[in-house]
């Protein structure tokens, strides 16, 4: 399956979903390249941005379920590998 390189983008809201968020990306944790998060404490956010080397079915999964956690946001971008 042709692996693709992704940037997930994820904004966090509601601290509570940060528990289910860190299983997800610890399930995953064999395509993840890199990740970096921060706390936005004036807006109440906390902000992830993780990077990823998957087949693209994996990296939809991810992107979908990281979604669909209470208070939680997050967009992907995609580049494929040559």
């Amino acid at each position: 399956m042709d692996s693709r390189v992704a940037l997930i983008g994820i904004v966090v809201s509601e601290m509570e979903s940060v528990g289910r968020l860190n299983e997800l990306l610890h399930e995953n944790a064999e395509y993840i390249i890199g990740r970096m998060g921060i706390p936005y404490d004036k807006a109440g956010v906390s902000i992830i941005s993780v990077a990823i080397d998957a087949p693209v079915d994996v990296i939809n999964s991810l992107s979908g379920k990281l979604g669909a956690l209470k208070g939680v946001t997050s967009k992907t971008i995609y580049q494929k590998l040559p």
